[in-house]
């Protein structure tokens, strides 16, 4: 199998993996690639857009939903952009570019996912930083005209058999920063990404399911990662928060799972002006708690998490335990509540299981 057919099954369609190689092949080699250091001076837009001389980024949105009955519901639409060599940027079929969009919804009672493939420079997929833009196909996410800045006030579209939906994404708060200035670490080796968020989005729109139309609002939190080598390579898979708390602030933790148990943990605290406080493993206890059984596997789908420093002590649960995205890389993904010393709600994500 070649380098370029290697690339595509590990990274797009979940094929089986060599071992020692990580969830998904992302613990692989990546010497060729721009490596992920500290102290990088973010740039925006222009961090909006891709890093072609790094091996795979992501532009990653979940929404918290509730029509007007205050039914519950979660939508979550991703891009992602994976190189097969770095800094392609030609246009037409020599483009060394691979794209793949993954769109979920889900309700208390059913859950809909959908995929589509793309190469680069034809013009089915791509991002453009300003103003800004992501594509593939018909799926959307892109600023407004007349957008204060870049990500203040956007738009995002996705659709799949039995499903469809629209939002718009406000928000006049600052964009976070993840880890330590950006730079997040993944592994006690040095892997790293370079991450942030925007996770003060006010969601407003429609959902479509199976032709039934629910007019919908909420919350909404999108996360910006890139990197070449994110995982270690012995790292099986993660379980990845994001928490909307009460009074405002917003909680990133994850999980990060290796063949030995040494679990890898990391979060961020942000307060509701935006400011961050870094949370390292000695502050966190995240340990999962019932399983469930789904696409014949079992999954934790409610958790214990802990943050000592802040005196958080919660018990997150599935709003749907079969929120299984059924896709070429299958994994869970679904929304959240929790209650316990704050109450809210979120957004779970868990792969390798």
């Amino acid at each position: 199998m070649n380098a370029r057919t290697l690339g595509l099954c590990l990274l797009l369609v979940g094929c089986d993996q060599a071992p020692e190689q990580g969830f998904a092949g992302l613990g692989s080699d990546s010497a060729e690639f721009a490596a992920v250091t500290p102290g990088r001076a973010f740039a925006f837009d222009r961090d909006h857009g891709p890093h072609p001389d790094y091996r795979i980024e992501w532009w990653y949105l979940t929404a918290n939903l509730e029509d007007d009955q205050g039914r519950p519901f979660g939508v979550q639409w991703t891009l992602f952009r994976s190189a097969l060599t770095p800094g392609s940027l030609e246009a037409g079929w020599n483009n060394r570019n691979l794209w793949i969009g993954h769109a979920g919804l889900t309700s208390a009672h059913a859950h809909y996912s959908a995929q589509t493939l793309a190469r680069g420079g034809v013009g089915q997929a791509g991002v453009e930083a300003r103003p800004f833009s992501a594509w593939i196909d018909d799926w959307r996410l892109q600023s407004r005209p007349g957008a204060a800045t870049a990500l203040a006030d956007m738009d995002v579209q996705a659709h799949g058999k039995g499903f469809s939906y629209t939002l718009r994404l406000t928000s006049s708060q600052p964009l976070v920063l993840q880890g330590e200035a950006g730079y997040s670490r993944k592994s006690a080796q040095g892997q790293a990404s370079y991450y942030y968020s925007q996770p003060f989005f006010k969601a407003a729109g429609e959902l479509r399911i199976e032709g039934r139309t629910y007019p919908v609002t909420g919350t909404a939190w999108l996360d910006r990662e890139w990197s070449s080598q994110p995982l270690a390579a012995n790292q099986q898979g993660w379980d990845w928060f994001s928490l909307h708390l009460e009074h405002g602030q917003q909680l990133m933790l994850f999980r990060l799972r290796d063949r030995n148990g040494e679990d890898f943990l990391s979060g961020n605290w942000i307060d509701s002006d935006g400011r961050t406080h870094p949370l390292t493993a000695d502050d966190l206890q995240i340990a999962p708690l019932n399983q469930h059984a789904v696409a014949g596997r079992k999954v934790p789908t409610q958790w214990s998490v802990k943050v000592r420093s802040r005196q958080l002590d919660i018990r997150v649960s599935a709003l749907n335990p079969d929120a299984w995205m059924d896709l070429g890389t299958p994994y869970w993904e679904g929304p959240v509540t929790f209650q316990g010393s704050q109450s809210g709600q979120g957004y779970l994500e868990m792969t390798g299981y």
